[in-house]
């Protein structure tokens, strides 16, 4: 390996070690969207040093982990967390991951994992007014990292989902705007780059499926949306690369929608999701742009 490759690859591996170094920290509340033990969402009320408001922005987060088993929202609740101690309510939702067939290595489920996420984000203004009174549901904000960035921007397109998709609604997702953080965000060059280990590819069910099922699926067929969205993009990332992200903004600016995407330099996969990285403080400003 290459000398700049070998320091790429470990200065990579020492920001997930840090973003994954943190103890998770329990919500406050959880309520169940449905019947699977992975339908449920964790909530976290706003604390701050001053007096708690009385009614904050509700932020939505959708973790990611390739849409994998193995990678659930426990680690992920530092961010979670991080975010309540500025102030907002936090909604963090669970979604089932992982293959019908038990496999924890292929990644998602179809339909189930876009089932999940379509009624957890239908459930979620009914959950957090009763779980979270301080949270404000006409202030809603979603954000997700990596395959959860691919989740978030997909749940505020479903309104321009084809027609005769099981997913599809008739008015856009009540949002203040979507934050998407190094998403999955085109299938297409990310199958081509082979992300995670062909999860685009997994998810969709394999290549037989792949061309069938991507104009439900991806993102960056999905345009415009009409919400507002911004994407906070690691420039060093080696796991979703900036390309990926460069390619939604192309598509969406064809479509004749402005989607913002902040670039961040020498910052890879990672550093996003991590209270202790400087990265995580440009997503919280990025959030909070939207909800206030």
């Amino acid at each position: 390996m290459p000398d700049d490759d070998a320091a790429a690859a470990a200065r990579a591996a020492a920001e997930e070690e840090s973003a994954f170094s943190h103890a998770p920290v329990e919500p406050d509340a959880t309520a169940a969207y449905g019947e699977h033990p992975d339908h449920v969402i964790d909530f976290y009320a706003p604390r701050t040093e001053t007096a708690e408001p009385a009614s904050a922005p509700l932020i939505a987060i959708l973790h990611g982990g390739a849409w994998r088993a193995p990678y659930d929202r426990r680690h992920i609740t530092p961010l979670a967390d991080y975010l309540a101690r500025r102030g907002f309510a936090v909604a963090n939702m669970e979604y089932r991951r992982g293959s019908s067939s038990g496999s924890a290595d292929e990644a998602g489920r179809w339909p189930e994992t876009f089932d999940d996420v379509a009624a957890a984000l239908d459930a979620l203004p009914g959950l957090a007014r009763e779980a979270l009174p301080q949270a404000d549901t006409r202030r809603i904000v979603l954000t997700g990292h990596s395959a959860g960035g691919h989740l978030a921007l997909w749940a505020a397109a479903r309104h321009v989902l084809p027609a005769g998709s099981p997913w599809r609604t008739d008015r856009p997702a009540p949002l203040r705007g979507v934050v998407a953080l190094a998403p999955v965000a085109d299938f297409a060059l990310a199958a081509k780059l082979e992300v995670c280990r062909d999860a685009v590819i997994q998810l969709l069910g394999g290549p037989d499926l792949f061309t069938e099922r991507r104009p439900h699926a991806d993102p960056a067929l999905l345009l415009p949306t009409g919400i507002a969205t911004t994407l906070v993009q690691g420039r060093a990332d080696l796991d979703v690369p900036e390309p990926v992200a460069e390619a939604y903004a192309e598509a969406a600016a064809k479509a004749g929608e402005v989607v913002g995407l902040t670039l961040l330099e020498d910052v890879g996969h990672f550093p996003l999701i991590d209270p202790a990285a400087d990265a995580c403080a440009v997503v919280a400003e990025e959030i909070a742009q939207l909800a206030w």
